[in-house]
């Protein structure tokens, strides 16, 4: 199926991610870059091969909330579970691994394995997000909604906390706005995030005036 051929591309990107990036040579935003739009790539090449598969390239692309299944919330959903709870048993070692890494060595925490941890959620977040905004985007809605609540967190559990509430605003305002203007679905949920954005931002520096 295809959902199950993305999560083991996923994760093996995931794993490529982590073994690569302890040599030091490239910084772990660039490998991921490579890795990820390489991947992207050859799938699109090797689709061109295959004459009898048929696929959407614009929902795969852009997202495609229309073409859901119910086998498709169910990976939604069970793999937001799955995240959740694995992110919560780790957080503490997660934290301090971010903050120090050598203290968090010292405190013999397994960087390393929390690591890899970290890259395995994000292979399954991509995963399941495809269908949402699609594969072009799903950075986005990553990075906007903890930039946006950056601004205004006091410590990484706010900063948490309000990056969940900004993503599900930017995904239900997104959705709305696709719903009433016919606009498509994955990037009206990333022009959502961006106004939520600039209006934070706005307002935090107008606030420090």
């Amino acid at each position: 199926p295809l959902n199950l051929g993305v999560v083991i591309t996923c994760v093996l990107i995931a794993l490529a991610l982590v073994l690569l990036s302890r040599t030091r040579t490239l910084a772990t935003d660039t490998l991921l870059g490579i890795l990820a739009h390489s991947a992207l790539a050859i799938g699109l090449v090797t689709l061109s091969f295959m004459p009898d598969v048929r696929v959407d390239l614009t929902g795969l692309l852009f997202g495609d909330l229309l073409a859901m299944t119910r086998q498709d919330l169910v990976w939604i959903y069970g793999g937001a579970a799955f995240i959740l709870s694995l992110l919560a048993l780790l957080w503490r070692g997660l934290l301090m691994s971010t903050i120090h890494e050598e203290l968090a060595r010292v405190e013999g925490i397994p960087v390393e394995r929390l690591r890899l941890a970290l890259m395995l959620m994000f292979s399954l977040v991509i995963a399941v997000a495809m269908k949402i905004v699609g594969v072009l985007l799903i950075t986005a809605l990553l990075i906007i909604p903890a930039a946006t609540a950056r601004r205004l967190a006091h410590n990484p559990e706010h900063m948490t906390a309000l990056a969940v509430v900004f993503g599900v605003v930017a995904v239900s305002g997104g959705l709305t706005l696709s719903w009433y203007l016919d606009t498509p679905a994955g990037p009206s949920v990333v022009v959502t995030a961006f106004l939520v954005f600039l209006m934070v931002y706005a307002g935090a520096r107008q606030s420090r005036h």
